[in-house]
């Protein structure tokens, strides 16, 4: 019989639908394979009751002829940035750890609703704040490639590292990421999948732990071009409850997919050649361009002058709202509650409220956090907003307006996901900016919010996976799945890792 954990979403939805297997068999068979994976710590929480349920209402609905959705029978992992009813939902934080919300996020209610089933709630950085997975208070996750030859643990990428772990691993067909800077692109390249960031309000924001509200959007991380077009079929919509949200009709993206690009112009951003990316990137770079050419494109050169402005443009407006956004965890309503010690506080108890509020928010949130909550109140504070925060957004419009001009020239936007393949845990904590580097080619398309995919396109010299990132357009989430899909098939990436775990 077939391996069924080595089935896509839509091999796992056909088979399905018709009859090859049930919804229940595929369930179990990756509720193992999730149980035979905890070294991967990709899961803070599992639910396999959760997924057996869902997957026997499937073929409840199949046995009596309903019509079945589109993700029927496919069980996913749920990032645990997206609030879940019943079932845990931490930010991969301390102070969040044993909240329960008592309502489902509009993102993950749609995937239920189309017949998904969940295995649980997955690992990421803490409030979605790092590039590695190495900021969760429930420990790293670690990624299922290795260098060759090598035992070292490599990063899944961040902040969505559980789920590029899980998919990368076969213990998910699929997953839900979230994408603030690259946090859907980044560890898909990193781990050899697919991830698509649609564009800003595509997907609803209801229901997902804020990071930066003005960036964050939700979107799938899958191992094909296909696989993450259903998904982001069934993700997307708009919500009432969202002021974000796009009021649009979600089009048949898989049913539209094409990897005949003639006719088509992809622009090639020379700013994106920039002073220590990997030769191996830019020569999958190179790669690149050639199938997309083979594909009937014509290649084009384009300029994006700001963008050595976008990563500090970022990190000036991320931090920023994120202080505003983390305000609200202050041990008042929900999560962790801390008091200081007697006698250690300014009152002769040492429990007034500023020492409560002080002593919850040191003990519940991480030091990258702080960090960047630290970081955004200085920029919003008197005196130095204008300098800081409203120049940034200034930048951040022009940036937008490089990305506008370009598509006069070009269709979609080919570049680099990464500056560099994986690197191995706990080599970059020292040194966070260059940490925050990782995503300096993924951060323009979000200051713009425009839709961006992660493609896999080769295996470096250390049999690690690079990827290529595609840009389009404001909601021609079409085009960037065509020249995505275009180079899916002309790469044939097939490489998967070898089990260590």
């Amino acid at each position: 019989m077939t391996d069924l954990t080595q089935l896509g979403v839509k091999d796992i939805r056909d088979g399905v639908r018709d009859g090859t297997f049930t919804a229940r068999e595929v369930a179990e068979s990756l509720n193992a394979a999730v149980a035979d994976a905890a070294a991967l710590n990709a899961f803070i929480v599992t639910t396999p009751d959760h997924a057996l349920a869902a997957a026997d209402a499937v073929d409840a609905a199949r046995a009596s002829g309903e019509t079945l959705g589109a993700m029927a029978g496919v069980p996913i992992g749920m990032k645990d940035l997206f609030a879940t009813n019943g079932v845990q939902t931490t930010a991969a934080s301390h102070i969040l750890e044993g909240f329960t919300p008592r309502y489902e996020s509009t993102v993950s209610q749609k995937l239920w609703d189309a017949g998904a089933g969940m295995l649980g709630k997955l690992n990421l950085d803490q409030f979605a704040m790092g590039s590695s997975n190495e900021t969760s208070y429930f420990g790293n996750v670690a990624s299922p490639w290795r260098k060759d030859g090598s035992n070292q643990p490599m990063s899944p990428g961040g902040s969505s590292g559980g789920s590029s772990s899980a998919v990368a691993a076969r213990i998910a067909p699929a997953a839900t990421g979230t994408d603030t800077g690259g946090s859907i692109r980044q560890p898909a390249a990193f781990t050899g999948i697919c991830g698509i960031k649609p564009t800003y309000g595509r997907c609803s924001r209801w229901g997902v732990v804020a990071f930066a509200s003005s960036l964050d959007q939700a979107g799938p991380m899958a191992r094909s071009v296909e696989d993450c077009a259903i998904m982001l079929g069934a993700m997307a919509g708009f919500d009432p409850k969202d002021s974000t949200s796009l009021q649009m009709d979600v089009p048949d993206w898989e049913g539209a997919l094409s990897a005949d690009l003639r006719g088509k112009r992809v622009g090639i951003p020379r700013e994106y050649r920039m002073e220590g990316t990997d030769q191996a990137i830019l020569d999958s770079w190179e790669q690149g361009k050639a199938w997309l050419k083979d594909a009937g494109a014509e290649i084009v050169d384009v300029s994006l002058p700001h963008t050595k402005y976008a990563l500090p443009a970022y990190y000036i407006i991320a931090p920023a709202e994120a202080s505003s956004n983390l305000a609200r965890y202050d041990g008042v309503r929900y999560g962790l509650r801390d008091l200081p010690e007697p006698g250690s506080g300014a009152g002769a108890s040492g429990s007034g409220l500023q020492d409560m509020y002080a002593a919850t928010r040191a003990a519940g949130f991480g030091d990258e956090v702080k960090r960047r909550i630290l970081i955004g109140t200085y920029v919003l504070s008197a005196g130095f907003y204008d300098a800081y925060y409203t120049q940034a957004q200034k930048v951040r419009a022009l940036v937008a307006r490089d990305f506008e001009r370009a598509f006069e020239q070009c269709d979609v936007i080919l570049a680099p996901t990464t500056p560099t393949a994986s690197f191995p845990l706990g080599s970059m904590n020292a040194d966070p900016l260059t940490m925050y580097l990782n995503d300096v080619f993924a951060v323009p398309a979000s200051l713009a919010g425009l839709p961006a995919m992660s493609v896999p396109a080769t295996i470096n010299a250390d049999g690690l996976p690079l990827g290529l990132q595609l840009v389009g357009r404001p909601f021609d989430e079409q085009g960037v799945l065509n020249a995505g899909l275009a180079i899916q098939q002309r790469a044939g990436f097939a490489a998967k890792p070898e089990k260590w775990w």
